[in-house]
């Protein structure tokens, strides 16, 4: 490790690296990282849960997910925390705490569109089709070159009679 390297670069460089076929080198590699660069403890919980998750182990990466935002993780990784626990949620079967979680990322946040395709794909699991293509031609319509209003009109008439919308 470089010692001059931020602890930010340091992390950048792991998750490009990391391996998903080993879950002890990772583990250990990023446990160094964590003492060695300072991490706050916010910061430390969610790059444990990251890796959790990256190994496909959702239900160990939840509660450190959550411990992470209780903790006062600040942005940017705060948006991020949230997005990843709700993939989470999601994965495990949690499809309605998913869609609370991500309907509460603010529409300004850099993170939104990620934010907006986690939440079709849980609206989708939840079984809301339409709301789930709604939100995702949503997301996608700032992007286009063309027929953006076409594709508003058509995401607010998919979902105009409300018939799957899940409460909560």
């Amino acid at each position: 490790m470089n010692p001059n390297e931020t602890l930010e670069a340091r992390l950048e460089r792991f998750w490009a690296e990391a391996d998903e076929e080993s879950e002890t080198e990772p583990s250990a590699t990023l446990e160094r990282i964590l003492s060695e660069g300072a991490a706050s403890p916010e910061r430390a919980l969610f790059e444990r849960a990251s890796l959790h998750d990256f190994l496909g182990q959702e239900n160990a990466a939840i509660p450190l997910y959550r411990a992470a935002l209780d903790s006062g993780l600040a942005p940017p990784h705060r948006t991020a925390a949230i997005i990843q626990l709700a993939s989470s949620l999601r994965n495990v079967g949690d499809a309605a705490s998913a869609i609370a979680l991500l309907r509460a990322v603010d529409e300004g946040d850099p993170l939104s569109a990620a934010a907006q395709a986690f939440l079709a794909l849980a609206l989708y699991d939840h079984g809301a089709s339409a709301h789930a293509l709604s939100t995702a031609l949503g997301a996608l319509t700032p992007s286009l070159p063309a027929y953006q209003r076409s594709v508003s009109s058509y995401a607010s008439a998919l979902v105009s009679g409300g018939n799957d919308l899940p409460q909560g």
